[in-house]
């Protein structure tokens, strides 16, 4: 894994923010989670996540495979605003997917399942999210929405008010093609791009794409690595973990925890 700033176009690079979007209406992804870490007497945000049981998130593998204390904040907006609507849960138990290597990101399983110290509360600012179901791959351009905290463009400030981007699929033939990300991608990964605009860049790894399909959205990615040249080059699509590709392991998970 290269340190951020080294410049070689095909070095995929995890963290990852929303870059080119806009801000979201309130509480209009319930299933969306700030994942933060202490330091000293603070919490600071370091990924996102999705809410997948009432004691159970899903994230990347990469945001929790070194020693942090850390909790979970769902109902958020903002995150340098108490707007009464948070809901705060430590967490009991980290399952990092057990073919993670975190010095091959590119041999992918960046996947991991957080269990809370107890269950949330389920109302209109926090609901469960719909995984799609066991090995569906969607079809190249199929629109998705990038969700997370983060910062306006690559070199911008940090934003603390939660973001989305549009997105669109890219088939994985094209995507692991030697002009893209070749290798570096394999079939339990799924490519997204913003059309060089948007983009999921550094501090938002481990949050989710969501994908309309039918109508409905169902959360079909978890943000995995960008190139190490930033954000939005071409033929560098964000790329994810395929959570369908996930789903048998996350069943097993949950029913053995």
């Amino acid at each position: 894994m290269l340190l951020p700033g080294h410049s070689i176009p095909n070095f995929p690079k995890t963290n990852a923010w929303v870059v080119g979007g806009t801000e979201a209406r309130k509480h209009s992804w319930p299933s969306q989670v700030s994942l933060q870490y202490q330091s000293g007497s603070s919490w600071f945000h370091t990924c996102g996540g999705t809410l997948i049981k009432e004691n159970w998130v899903m994230t990347a593998a990469h945001c929790v495979d070194h020693p942090m204390i850390l909790r979970v904040v769902v109902g958020d907006h903002n995150l340098r605003q108490e707007e009464g609507t948070e809901q705060y849960l430590g967490v009991q138990k980290i399952v990092i997917h057990p073919y993670w290597n975190s010095d091959n990101v590119t041999a992918g399983f960046d996947m991991a399942l957080l269990r809370l110290d107890r269950s949330v509360t389920l109302n209109s600012y926090v609901q469960l999210a719909t995984l799609p179901l066991k090995g569906i791959i969607l079809f190249s351009n199929n629109p998705c929405t990038i969700t997370g905290w983060g910062r306006s463009n690559a070199n911008g400030q940090l934003v603390h008010t939660l973001q989305q981007a549009s997105m669109r699929t890219v088939n994985n033939t094209i995507c692991s093609s030697p002009s893209y990300w070749g290798f570096h991608v394999n079939s339990i990964m799924m490519c997204a791009d913003g059309s060089g605009v948007n983009a999921g860049c550094q501090g938002d790894s481990g949050g989710p794409l969501h994908c309309l399909v039918r109508g409905k959205y169902s959360v079909h990615g978890v943000t995995s690595f960008v190139s190490s040249l930033g954000c939005n080059v071409p033929m560098k699509p964000t790329v994810f973990t395929r959570v369908s590709a996930y789903i048998l392991w996350i069943n097993k998970v949950i029913s053995s925890n």
